[in-house]
């Protein structure tokens, strides 16, 4: 079971960050990954990380989020830094087991119930 947490109202140009965290699921052996799905919109990749550390990011928040993981913690965590109107949505953390990431949501088996980050301009 994943929980994701550590949304909430920020305005633009602000920092957030998102937690997600494993409950009888071992993320040091799991590649995770965020999500997000604005209103009317389709979920899409955001960014995820291997269970090497290899990272992804999508073209859309390339060099203002970055995610990390502590398996001490069986956490994954996703820094949010010069917020967009835009980036808001509700966000979520995804894991599979497979040991490269893929940047679709139906690659991954496993899913948190989501955090709303909203961004004021």
């Amino acid at each position: 079971q994943l929980q994701a947490s550590g949304g909430g109202l920020v305005q633009a140009g602000g920092s957030l960050r998102l937690s997600c965290a494993a409950s009888g699921y071992t993320f040091s052996s799991a590649t995770v990954a965020w999500f997000r799905q604005a209103p009317g919109k389709e979920r899409e990749f955001v960014t995820a990380i291997s269970r090497s550390g290899v990272r992804d990011h999508a073209d859309s928040v390339k060099g203002r989020f970055s995610i990390s993981r502590d398996n001490a913690k069986n956490s994954v965590y996703l820094q949010m830094n010069a917020v967009k109107p835009e980036d808001t949505a509700i966000y979520y953390c995804a894991a599979r087991s497979g040991f490269a990431s893929s940047q679709m949501a139906r690659a991954y088996d496993y899913w948190g119930q989501g955090t709303q980050v909203t961004v004021s301009s």
